[in-house]
């Protein structure tokens, strides 16, 4: 006699038990830790190619050629009352998603920012001891310390001391008072410098979401990859989520793929509250004058868009540069430029390529034998909105980070003194014979007010938005999400992705993308256990 399947077939070939919306850093995630337990089905709908094939996108190194390539939605920004105009936000159209788009900064973030998330923005159940027990759970990292995970999907590895240059600037930043230190023991870098660790295989393949969560599992029989699939609306009937409204291109007919439990959107922090809105999830005046219908009267959708401003200040190297690199921005600096507090306020990333992006437009010299510093703001107070242009799907959001709109002017005045920093690291004894001409901004850029002028006019971002579609009270009407990820006014929907952050981290958030998908997977899980636990007990028949 047969064994039969654990896998149950779907009713149909477009209907699954759990519908994720996205399969970047946090989807792919959510979907392959779901798909985990062979008594459900999972749907992964993801707008962009397959990358198992593309060499460009799985090779670490390459990262930079896919900046406003095919596989980048690039956004442009709508215009800066006080920033950069020319800016795009790259955002990822390609399985992975952003994982699959970046340079694989891995980091673990600091433990107050996880805490804050619980203690001051009342998302209860989010904090340091949680975030920890994830982060070591998706890991295998080449430190064998005690602290780090070794038996996880995701492969994280410590850049070796490669670059002569690098090895040159953590010696600078040591005699300017930043010692070398270590990244990822579990212990807050507030004044420290050292090669990063990066999510990175021995090979020099990218560990991204897709690498490490779903091409290992290709052939489970209830994970299917719809890629190459945009949503257009996630369909709600009766106040609950029933599904995805979606097609293949963008003039294909529509059809809708359901959804039994839940549907999870995972689109990221510009596409998530965009596909909310367009499902008319929004601030209502917005939705009415674009022409959607609302749904729920959600004004924190889109709202409290948050990213780390990137400052870039970038000198002719007098002897050769590397000519390889793991991804070519291989170093970190943490600083304060105030000195109080229990985290840095100014973080920089060494790049080893010239990065004339927003100058070069400006008039600014330029060279190929060349580093730099790109001084940025780990918690930039200025916050921004993600707006439909109309209510047609096909249409690029209006994305307006607002930077450098802080009342105070916090943002540009540790922009500012992070320029000043990295020149004082550059002018120690250990650059000397590496540092040739500044070519932007220049030696002649000195006062305050030159400073500023110079970091508006050219400006960049660490491509790092987040808050969009935050979580909160479940009394917050400002928070679109519990802290069970759950949409607020709609059953059976979730989010879970950058956007869900009430504050950014201090660092590169890519790992706690990550992170938060681990930590969906198992709410959505215990959810589940609940229900089933429920309908057990209503089962049994009483005396």
């Amino acid at each position: 006699m047969s064994t039969p399947s654990p896998t149950p077939a779907p009713e149909t070939a477009q209907e699954f038990d759990y519908l994720v919306v996205g399969g970047g850093s946090a989807g792919a995630v959510v979907a392959a830790r779901l798909s985990e337990d062979p008594a459900v089905t999972v749907g992964l709908i993801e707008a962009g190619p397959h990358d198992q094939h593309l060499d460009e996108v799985l090779t670490l190194s390459r990262w930079m050629e896919l900046l406003e390539s095919g596989y980048d939605w690039d956004y442009p920004l709508e215009e800066q009352e006080n920033g950069n105009s020319f800016m795009r936000m790259a955002r990822a159209k390609v399985l992975g998603g952003c994982s699959s788009h970046n340079s694989c900064i891995a980091f673990w973030a600091p433990a107050e920012d996880i805490d804050e998330w619980e203690e001051v923005h009342g998302a209860e159940g989010w904090n340091a001891e949680t975030a920890f027990r994830l982060y070591q759970k998706l890991e295998t990292n080449d430190d064998e310390g005690a602290h780090h995970g070794h038996d996880g999907p995701v492969h994280l590895m410590q850049i070796p001391d490669a670059d002569p240059c690098g090895v040159a600037l953590l010696e600078a930043c040591e005699q300017a008072g930043i010692p070398r230190t270590p990244f990822n023991t579990g212990k807050t870098v507030v004044e420290g410098a050292n090669f990063f660790q990066i999510n990175r295989r021995p090979d020099g393949t990218r560990a991204s979401a897709s690498v490490s969560y779903l091409h290992p599992v290709a052939d489970r029989s209830n994970l299917t990859v719809l890629h190459s699939t945009q949503a257009r609306r996630v369909v709600v009937e009766d106040g609950r989520a029933v599904g995805v409204e979606v097609v293949d291109n963008a003039f294909g007919t529509a059809r809708t793929v359901r959804a039994r439990r839940e549907v999870v959107v995972s689109a990221g922090a510009i596409d998530t509250p965009k596909l909310l809105m367009l499902s008319g999830i929004g601030p209502a005046e917005h939705l009415r004058e674009v022409g959607v219908d609302v749904l729920v009267d959600s004004p924190g959708v889109g709202s409290h868009l948050q990213d780390h401003p990137e400052g870039v200040i970038q000198w002719e190297a007098r002897k050769p540069m590397v000519t390889e690199s793991t991804q070519w921005w291989e170093a970190g600096i943490f600083t304060r430029v105030d000195p109080d507090g229990d985290r840095p306020d100014l973080m920089m990333h060494y790049g080893s390529v010239n990065f004339d992006m927003h100058t070069y437009r400006q008039g600014y010299p330029t060279a190929d034998n060349v580093f730099c510093l790109t001084p940025n703001v780990t918690h930039a107070r200025s916050r921004g909105t993600v707006r439909l242009r109309s209510r047609d799907f096909r249409d690029k959001p209006r994305v307006d980070p607002r930077y450098f709109t802080d009342p105070e002017g916090y943002d540009m005045r540790i922009m500012t003194a992070g320029i000043r920093k990295a020149r004082e690291i550059v002018a120690q004894s250990p650059l000397a014979e590496w540092a040739g001409r500044e070519l932007f901004p220049g030696e002649d850029v000195q006062t305050d007010e030159q400073i500023a002028d110079y970091v508006r006019r050219t400006h960049n971002t660490v491509y790092h938005p987040a808050g969009s579609c935050r979580m909160g009270p479940v009394d917050d009407a400002m928070s679109p999400l519990d802290p069970q990820l759950r949409v607020k006014g709609v059953r059976g929907l979730r989010v879970a992705d950058a956007s869900v952050m009430p504050e950014l981290t201090t660092v590169n958030p890519n790992i706690t993308v990550y992170m938060i998908g681990e930590r969906a997977a198992e709410l959505i899980a215990a959810d589940a256990g609940d229900r089933a636990a429920a309908e057990d007990q209503a089962a049994v028949p009483t005396a």
